[in-house]
């Protein structure tokens, strides 16, 4: 079914309409009044994702011969604009009266929205398309406080972004030209059995890649973690994956021959294994979430991988992402909160603040992947997506990257429960109340669907 229907993209019109009027109003307001352009950026975030929750019962269909709308897109707008309501509650503090508030909020917003379009779309040119909005935003944001760091890191994530955009851009000429059109009906009608074709989802992969911090394109996650402010850090290893893996799994599905699933798994298998490696020699905080995002980043390849084998991919996948955004939302707001990035910095964090310390510890044995998580339940679901897709293999090496995990998680944990030389200093409320609430709702999260796929 197809039709062009504005309703249908009304939660994309809603975070377009809020992000223009919140940079309007910031053109108009005093300097010391920009909270109401950021009241405006929010509440046009605020209303999408009312309408995308609104969106979830109705029909699945084609509109406007470019946006699917389907239980992937539905996960994608509401974790996505979900996310973004709490990087911006983050962000309030640290922002708030700074000559460029506005400007922070409405290119959070626009990443938001490429990132929704990146996971909605069902046609190549609307996905470079999406790409480029969730991108170009987020170099801005990397060097937004313009300071050595943050212009390396900036620097840094463009350069990567550009070569592997272009790469992109090439895996979708060829397809184009080897499957008589963009959208991915045409695709799988006209894409024939050849090496070309290997070679043009490979191209087209590495975009992707990028936005989502898997290997080979990983390289840019813990030096843009470590060098841009952490809310930045926040938003860029956590908002743009969820579109990119949503843009994943539907060409996966989709489009992309049998021979996808192997090459995925190997890559799922090495993103996986070296994230975890890479980590336990970290001792800045941001860099081991940095590189913990590169190993999640594994794990959720598995279901991308078993697209099209089983039908256990997809709930696999999108309640994979939507509880992983979760988690890492909780852990870097622990890092908001403290203002502190060495391990040694968070010794005595239980002392000074049992809550924030409690927070942090249920988000790190979340992104393990601890019962009563939500991230429990996404692990088990996506190894019984690699189990169902004959890929057993790739289920036993998620396993032991998992366990293996828990070893440089617990390195951040143990400081953090014990007893302080000196007292440090008091953590910011916005942000403590942002990893309270993250920390509660990946336990609820998790306790409910436990509950519901034992009894359901």
């Amino acid at each position: 079914m197809m039709r062009e229907n504005p309703a249908d993209l009304l939660p994309e019109l809603c975070t377009l309409l809020g992000a223009v009027l919140g940079l309007l109003t910031g053109m108009f307001v005093p300097r010391r009044r920009q909270w109401t352009a950021v009241a405006v950026c929010a509440a046009g975030v605020l209303a999408g994702l009312a309408a995308a929750v609104a969106a979830v019962d109705g029909p699945r269909l084609m509109t406007f011969d470019a946006f699917m709308l389907d239980p992937v897109t539905h996960v994608t707008r509401v974790t996505v604009l979900g996310s973004t309501l709490l990087v911006m509650a983050l962000a309030y503090a640290p922002l708030r009266g700074h000559r460029r508030e506005t400007e922070f909020h409405v290119l959070t917003v626009f990443t938001a929205l490429g990132t929704m379009a990146l996971g909605a779309t069902s046609d190549l040119l609307v996905l470079v398309a999406a790409y480029l909005l969730a991108s170009i935003p987020a170099y801005a944001l990397a060097g937004f406080a313009k300071d050595a760091r943050g212009t390396e890191a900036a620097l840094k994530y463009y350069l990567m972004g550009a070569l592997l955009g272009l790469l992109m851009l090439t895996g979708v000429t060829l397809l184009y030209g080897l499957g008589g059109g963009t959208s991915y009906e045409s695709l799988a009608r006209g894409l024939p059995s050849s090496p070309a074709v290997t070679v043009g989802a490979v191209l087209l992969v590495a975009g992707l890649l990028f936005k989502a911090g898997g290997v080979p394109a990983h390289f840019w996650v813990p030096d843009v973690a470590e060098g841009s402010s952490p809310v930045v850090a926040t938003l860029v290893t956590t908002v743009p994956k969820i579109g990119a893996f949503a843009a994943l799994f539907r060409l996966g599905d989709e489009v992309m021959p049998r021979s996808w699933a192997l090459t995925l798994a190997l890559l799922a298998a090495v993103t996986m294994t070296l994230g975890n490696l890479a980590a336990f020699a970290q001792d800045n905080v941001r860099r081991l979430l940095a590189y913990s995002t590169v190993g999640q980043a594994g794990y959720l390849l598995v279901p991308v991988a078993m697209a099209g084998r089983t039908d256990l991919a997809r709930p696999a996948l999108l309640y994979y992402v939507a509880a992983y955004a979760l988690t890492n939302l909780g852990a870097f707001a622990v890092v908001v909160a403290t203002g502190r990035d060495r391990l040694a910095d968070y010794r005595g964090l239980a002392r000074r603040s049992p809550l924030l310390a409690l927070s942090l510890v249920v988000c790190l044995l979340g992104l393990v992947g601890t019962p009563p998580t939500a991230v429990f339940v996404g692990k088990v679901l996506m190894l019984g997506a690699a189990l169902n897709g004959h890929y057993t293999w790739l289920a036993v090496v998620a396993a032991v990257n998992t366990v293996a995990s828990v070893f440089y998680y617990l390195r951040w944990i143990v400081p953090a429960c014990r007893t302080a030389d000196e007292e440090p200093p008091a953590p910011s409320r916005p942000a403590s109340l942002v990893a309270y609430t993250a920390a509660a709702l990946t336990l609820a999260l998790g306790v409910g669907s436990g509950l519901f796929l034992s009894f359901g």
